[in-house]
């Protein structure tokens, strides 16, 4: 296995897991902070910009489809950034706002917290033990 592969199985494995546990004991401060990223159209140009960036810098320096699971789901993290990046970057802001009310982030908080905890869980155990 690529040590790239690994290196960033570890990396995106672990910013989940402490992405998710944080956001998961401050749900009420982590939902308010999106909301209010999502109304500030500057700040969310930059957030849009950077996701594209690192989802495009994960394209180009790990577009591995072959090889067992991690190596595509790497692959696939990177994708859904750059795709992400890309489709919010294209959106109004009031269309984002839409696109968010449409995910019902809120009332689904803990399911899309706990989803990413589990792919950090996956990631950072299969990286380690690589």
């Amino acid at each position: 296995m690529s040590p790239l592969t690994i290196f960033l199985a570890k990396l995106l494995g672990l910013y989940c897991i402490i992405v998710a546990l944080v956001m998961m004991m401050r749900k009420r401060s982590a939902v308010a902070t999106v909301k209010a990223l999502i109304t500030n159209p500057p700040l969310l140009l930059l957030v849009e910009v950077l996701g594209l960036a690192g989802g495009l810098a994960m394209i180009i320096g790990h577009n591995i489809w072959s090889g067992g699971a991690l190596p595509i789901v790497v692959t696939l993290v990177g994708w859904l950034m750059a795709i992400r990046g890309a489709g919010l970057l294209a959106l109004s802001p009031n269309a984002t706002m839409k696109v968010f009310e449409g995910l019902r982030y809120e009332r689904l908080f803990y399911l899309y917290m706990g989803a990413t905890l589990l792919l950090g869980l996956y990631l950072t155990y299969a990286g380690f033990t690589a």
